[in-house]
């Protein structure tokens, strides 16, 4: 057979609703973009509305549609990219795939607003990641009323979720909303052919466990591992940075730049911040550079260091300090770090603030770089070791009663959370003639 035993059980599923949760990357939304040709082209179709996290996702998914269309041999005409006018006079970037049954495939990322109005089928690819789920569902679920249905595939992101919520009433309260489910960890794709797949795909022979241990191991920690792979969501109680802040303030079209990329894009009116926390070899020496447009710091590059001389890593310092764009400096300046932190001071005066990491220090920081989140005043590059530093950190309380910013990631004392406290640490502060301005 063509698809997989999980795959076919999907798309054979007529349930007016059906909600899957997913490990990733085993090729439910490449069955799922079957189940939406076969739903517009067969007639009488009816329109399918594809909700994905972005643009680019939105673009794989119609390449999916016009795979299966070719080989289906459905007449299909691609209108490309087009543009939808919204109600408050923005716009909204629509992939649009036409069947000769008049109905279409729309796929586009998720502005709610783009689908108010309209009827057919709903789609609601990796629905957890969206930023207003809750927005989302109430406008997509109308779409279907006179005769569509409406899908949802996710992998979770945290506890607290609308997509966990639907789930939680699935498993826990009756099933209220009559849903069909579907669970899909990694473990039940592999036992169902997912590696023999992947195999015959690269022209390899790796065993089941053997694949299973690689992607095991490659992973940054065990969250990660549960959440991504094993259909378990991330547990919020003990995080200092809830999943809710980190996609809300994630935008996966960011590109991180590289140093060159850096010095030949910036503008003469771009404001830059920088960020540093210094470690020598156990742990990670990270730069994070972000520019401020307005309130808001977009994440634009980040350097990382293991076990490289401090030659090296001042090399890129003063790279970046160099630059006329670069407003402001927070460098860690404990132990390792005073050396970095007072030699950049002598050449660059103004530009640096050295900060030591004192109980009262952390917490300002840790706290400062929340707060940013919660005014969405940070803009995050979509990066699993990033996003797994920012969750790592952990409040705890001693027992004298003070509090404690502390973890830890594979391969990482959450070094990312702490280079990216400091650069909005720095970025806090306006920059007038030479002058800090708080």
């Amino acid at each position: 057979m063509y698809f997989l035993n999980y795959q076919r059980q999907w798309i054979q599923d007529a349930s007016r609703l059906k909600l899957c949760q997913k490990s990733r990357q085993i090729g439910l939304s490449y069955a799922d973009s079957y189940d939406s040709v076969r739903k517009a082209a067969v007639a009488p179709g009816r329109d399918v509305w594809v909700m994905s996290r972005d643009e680019a996702q939105a673009k794989q998914y119609i390449r999916y549609c016009k795979h299966w269309a070719n080989i289906l041999h459905y007449a299909a005409a691609d209108h490309g990219e087009l543009v939808f006018k919204l109600r408050d006079g923005k716009s909204a970037k629509v992939q649009v795939l036409t069947f000769a049954s008049r109905a279409s495939i729309y796929a586009l990322s998720s502005n709610p607003d783009a689908i108010v109005g309209k009827t057919g089928h709903v789609k609601l690819d990796e629905f957890a990641l969206h930023k207003d789920q809750r927005t989302l569902y109430a406008v997509a679920k109308p779409v279907i009323q006179w005769g569509g249905t409406l899908s949802i595939i996710s992998t979770h992101r945290g506890a607290i979720t609308v997509f966990n919520e639907l789930i939680t009433e699935i498993l826990e309260r009756g099933n209220p909303m009559g849903w069909s489910l579907h669970t899909v960890p990694i473990q039940k794709a592999v036992e169902e052919g997912l590696v023999e797949k992947i195999n015959a795909a690269n022209h390899k022979s790796t065993s089941r466990e053997e694949w299973l241990t690689q992607q095991r191991g490659e992973c940054i920690d065990e969250e990660q591992w549960l959440q991504e792979y094993c259909c378990v969501p991330g547990d919020e109680a003990a995080a200092f940075i809830p999943f809710e802040l980190i996609n809300a303030c994630t935008d996966p079209e960011i590109r991180l730049l590289s140093l060159e990329e850096l010095v030949q894009a910036n503008r003469r009116e771009s404001q830059l911040f920088l960020g540093v926390d210094v470690a020598r070899k156990k742990d990670l020496c990270v730069l994070d550079i972000g520019e401020k447009v307005g309130d808001v710091v977009w994440d634009r590059l980040r350097i990382e260091f293991l076990n490289q001389p401090f030659a090296v890593i001042e090399e890129h310092l003063y790279s970046l300090l160099r630059l006329p764009q670069l407003k402001r400096a927070c460098l860690d300046a404990t132990g390792l770090g005073i050396q970095l932190a007072e030699r950049a001071a002598e050449r660059f005066e103004w530009k640096i603030e050295p900060i030591t990491f004192t109980p009262r220090a952390k917490e300002e920081l840790a706290i400062g770089l929340k707060v940013d989140l919660e005014k969405r005043h940070v803009r995050l590059a979509d990066d699993d070791k990033l996003h797994a530093d920012l969750r790592g950190i952990r409040k705890e309380v001693t027992l004298s009663g003070n509090s404690r910013y502390a973890g830890e990631t594979e391969g990482s004392h959450c070094d990312r959370f702490w280079a990216k406290a400091l650069r909005q640490h720095a970025a806090r502060y306006k920059v007038c003639a030479g002058a800090l301005v708080g």
